[in-house]
């Protein structure tokens, strides 16, 4: 079976996960959608750092990192207005006030789901 190739141009996509194992299934799931992953970031520091120095149209983010929690990522791309979409396995339940509009897909979720978020946020 082919991939699935999603509808919106190739884009190039920040992945912050703090899971590894799950991090690399984002990134496959990516992939096969034809986008790039330009990094990936496991923590809050490295996200923010790779936020500030890469150039990518849309990111991932996990809301738990550790211990710590993404809303400083978020916020430095709302600024910018940059693209992102929070995935989490406690849907919109586990976000913070200004993010409760926030596109959330809630884990696990298949790459159909991911395709389909990608594309709304870059319609």
């Amino acid at each position: 079976m082919a991939p699935e190739m999603t509808s919106s141009p190739p884009r190039r996509i920040l992945v912050v996960e703090d899971e590894m194992m799950i991090a690399m299934m984002i990134e496959d799931m990516l992939t096969d959608l034809g986008h790039e992953v330009v990094g990936i970031a496991a923590n809050l520091q490295a996200g923010l750092a790779m936020a500030e120095a890469k150039a990518f149209d849309v990111a991932i983010l996990d809301v738990n990192l550790q211990s710590e929690r993404s809303f400083p990522i978020a916020q430095l791309l709302r600024n910018r207005g940059t693209p992102f979409l929070f995935a989490t396995g406690y849907g919109t339940l586990g976000l913070e006030e200004p993010f409760q509009d926030a596109l959330t897909l809630k884990k696990p979720f298949k790459q159909e789901d991911l395709a389909s978020a990608i594309d709304e946020m870059t319609a």
